[in-house]
């Protein structure tokens, strides 16, 4: 924030008045208990930071507070003055706007259309699409972003639908936002160019809540700090008094770590190998995404693949898994070309891949747990014409278990659990089918630092057992962790290998990620 900006705010006889507060909310659903009489003040001008795992509590609070659902019992207070909301347009009408963590955008319209889906701007002949484009492509330079507004959400990569979700808030001129997972999906880059937005609106006397998974990022940016545990408050403080390990002890009740290697085995032979390889850009650009990329990877090995925004680890990964077509080169599975294989037969063949976004890509939204987790291994239970519902629910509850997926039990929704007990599903999903490879491309993405280590410790057990592992990250701490090995790419290419006693620092380095001294 610029000094006069601080002055401005410091000026403001109003700043830091508590403007929105939940006192002793309660939420229930059924017989479990998400939120267990919290109070929560949200102060104007300033960054209220809401930490806790997934399943805390976090989001039924944010959505209690924007409209989106309404309290057991408690009482919410806008201004000083008891409120109930009965949609969120009717909290939005008062000032407050949130950010989901996961996208709520409609993938067939264009930007333009997302950004005033609702609240078009009317003249007396009828929508003003001229005005409509005119302010997102405003918003789009704001958030420095070179998006044409009539491009389709579903032709955006996930970083870019997620400035859409952001610019579409930004848009309604919010006196409350609230930012659930903002930058889940966000580059380097495009996280700071948030925060600076953050500081202007703040500046303007916006009161800020933010919830992030990303501990470090977040204490950049917070003004004060809540931790949530277990649908109760369990720690406050300015940002001046805390750092990581406080955080970190008050969400989870240790000092977390991530887990290290796996030891005491040796690798086998080559599981998979990459040759050559190179894949188009999809938006017809002209050039490679990945170029001319090889790389092996041994039974029981675990790699990490690390680089910013647009290295082309997506990309690689999901050509791999043929889900995009391959320009050139060829993938070897157990010495087995597999490269004109459909995506079934290369599950069938025993090479699988988690996707990034695991809600539009990795879950069907309207199956139970049960169905998400057998929907990939349908043939391990199938009988002719018929289905043994027998050898389902076995396969069901032995992957719950693996896997340990928090749920009250497996014909409830998927959407009812928590973004990292949805993650396990995913990857639950994938396992059943027994492989021998698993790709996983942001396997951490939205959930929690403990999810994480749950996450990782399963990779640890099943590399363990021989399973060759390869994911992808855009967070460098999570390439200390369980990997043996950690593959920089950049531009499309490799560019470093290190084994697990490398830096922090070399592997920014390598990937061209300014390091601050």
């Amino acid at each position: 924030m610029s000094q006069a900006a601080v002055a401005k705010r410091a000026a403001d006889p109003r700043h830091g008045e508590v403007v929105l507060s939940a006192r002793n909310v309660v939420k229930t659903y059924g017989g479990v208990h998400a939120l267990k009489g919290v109070n929560f003040d949200i102060r104007r001008g300033s960054v209220t930071t809401l930490f806790g795992e997934n399943g805390a509590g976090k989001s039924t609070l944010m959505k209690i507070l924007s409209g989106v659902t309404t309290p057991t019992s408690g009482e919410i207070r806008l201004d000083g003055a008891p409120v109930s909301f009965a949609s969120s347009t009717e909290a939005r009408d008062q000032g407050i706007s949130i950010i989901h963590q996961e996208l709520s955008l409609a993938p067939n319209l264009s930007v333009r259309d997302n950004i005033f889906m609702g609240r078009e701007i009317r003249t007396a002949t009828g929508v003003d699409f001229a005005e409509e484009a005119r302010q997102a492509k405003a918003l789009m330079e704001e958030l420095e972003e070179e998006i044409d507004p009539m491009t389709p959400v579903e032709d955006l990569r996930l970083g870019q639908q997620q400035i859409v979700e952001i610019a579409r808030s930004l848009s309604v001129d919010a006196r409350i936002l609230i930012m659930d997972e903002p930058t889940s999906a966000l580059s380097a880059s495009e996280v700071e160019v948030l925060f600076k937005v953050i500081r202007d609106l703040t500046a303007r006397g916006v009161a800020i809540v933010y919830i992030s998974h990303h501990l470090e990022e977040a204490l950049q940016i917070t003004d004060h700090a809540v931790v949530l545990r277990d649908g109760n408050i369990t720690a406050t403080a300015e940002a001046k008094d805390i750092d990581l390990e406080w955080i970190v002890r008050n969400m989870v009740g240790e000092n977390f770590d991530l887990g290290s290697p796996p030891t005491g085995y040796e690798f086998g032979a080559t599981a998979l190998a990459v040759e050559n390889v190179s894949v188009h850009d999809a938006a017809g650009s002209g050039y490679d995404v990945v170029d001319r990329l090889s790389l092996d990877v041994k039974t029981g090995e675990i790699v990490c693949i690390y680089g910013l925004m647009g290295a082309g680890r997506t990309e690689l990964l999901e050509a791999v898994a043929g889900r995009v077509p391959l320009a050139n080169g060829r993938v070897v599975l157990h010495g087995e070309d597999v490269s004109k294989l459909s995506i079934a037969q290369r599950i069938a063949a025993g090479l699988v891949l988690v996707p990034e976004d695991r809600q539009r890509d990795g879950l069907v939204q309207t199956m139970t747990v049960g169905r998400n987790l057998s929907l990939a291994s349908i043939e391990a239970f199938a009988k002719s014409l018929f289905l043994s519902r027998s050898r389902e629910k076995a396969l069901i509850d032995d992957s719950i278990r693996k896997v340990h997926v928090k749920t009250a039990g497996s014909e409830v929704p998927i959407g009812s659990l928590s973004g990292g007990n949805q993650q396990k599903v995913v990857i639950g999903k994938m396992l059943t089918t027994n492989p021998s490879v698993i790709l996983l491309d942001e396997p951490s993405r939205g959930i929690d630092v403990g999810a994480k280590a749950e996450v990782f410790r399963l990779l640890s057990e099943r590399a363990r057992q021989g399973l060759a592992v390869i994911f992808s990250t855009s967070e460098v701490s999570e390439c200390l962790s369980i990997a043996h090995r950690i593959v920089v790419m950049r531009r499309g290419r490799i560019v470093a290998q290190f084994g697990s006693n490398v830096s922090k620092e070399e592997i920014m380095a390598a990937s061209g990620e300014a390091v601050v001294a």
